[in-house]
């Protein structure tokens, strides 16, 4: 049996910390605190039971999304499915791509369903959902690699445009990445479409059989990844000039191809302190001024 989840405050009093074998998730919530105290609850009660539901359909969670694929029953793996369908017809992904901003908008969903709240948001690893109550805003910082967090630069939300989740992805995540980025970080109307998209940008910031690259199959590391034996970078030696802006050209032309059909809203790409910004007018996004920033 594993260990039950864990529900706590965390030492500031007002952020939650649910916890739950691979779930980690810091909530926040705004507003008057009888409200606040329910959404809380709503939370709690709603996590406790997430792990449990996604494990029953995990064997089809991990299979590769295809137009025929057999859709999960569940809430948070049917919005899994729903966030990485739009990616399937262009390249391998599995509804795994897109838990983490699942299960931090179901959370959200529990909270927002009972509660009148000003802001809240759900951070699951880096993968966030936001709620915005009109003329209300988030700025979230954007990082350049998760192993070693510096600033890159920040984005901000507003109630309008309905922009509402936050993700990142790369090879120094926690999760697996085909790609070299050390991170990419999206903006999308939702936290499980950022989730899928960032995975799907930052596996396309690559440079295909480069001896520096170290890759190896995913279920040497993991056994029960979804992603078996395609082969996952591990390690990235330092690279040209020229070989950094033609990986970052690569994603740049999928974060463009994902803002034209309206899946994303904005990007940044990071490689080896270089970086890119693909972004929507409407998007408030500000670069550190550390960084030379490159509009794609």
């Amino acid at each position: 049996m594993r260990a039950p989840a864990q529900i706590r405050w965390l030492p500031d009093g007002k952020r939650l910390h649910l916890n739950d074998g691979p779930i980690d998730l810091v909530v926040e919530a705004f507003g008057d605190q009888d409200q606040v105290q329910v959404a809380y609850r709503a939370a709690a009660t709603r996590f406790v039971t997430v792990l449990d539901e996604l494990c029953q359909e995990l064997p089809l969670l991990r299979k590769p999304m295809l137009l025929d694929s057999v859709l999960p029953t569940g809430v948070v793996a049917r919005r899994m499915a729903d966030a990485v369908a739009p990616f399937a017809p262009r390249c391998f992904i599995t509804p795994m791509a897109a838990v983490a901003g699942a299960v931090a908008e179901e959370i959200l969903a529990a909270m927002t369903s009972v509660a009148s709240l000003s802001r809240a948001y759900v951070n699951n690893g880096g993968d966030i959902a936001f709620y915005l109550a009109s003329g209300q805003r988030f700025v979230a910082g954007m990082i350049e690699r998760p192993d070693r967090p510096s600033l890159l630069g920040t984005v901000t939300l507003r109630s309008d445009p309905p922009s509402r989740g936050l993700a990142t992805s790369g090879w120094r995540g926690r999760s697996f990445s085909l790609g070299i980025a050390d991170a990419v970080t999206v903006l999308a109307r939702s936290a499980s479409l950022a989730d899928a998209a960032a995975t799907v940008i930052a596996n396309a910031v690559d440079l295909p059989g480069h001896p520096g690259i170290v890759r190896q199959p995913a279920c040497e590391h993991a056994p029960d990844s979804d992603l078996g034996s395609i082969p996952v970078t591990r390690s990235v030696g330092t690279l040209t000039e020229n070989e950094i802006q033609k990986a970052l050209d690569s994603g740049t032309h999928v974060a463009e191809e994902l803002l034209a059909r309206d899946l994303i809203s904005s990007a940044a790409l990071s490689l080896q302190n270089h970086s890119r910004i693909i972004s929507s007018p409407q998007d408030d996004i500000v670069q550190s001024e550390s960084w030379s920033l490159l509009h794609a």
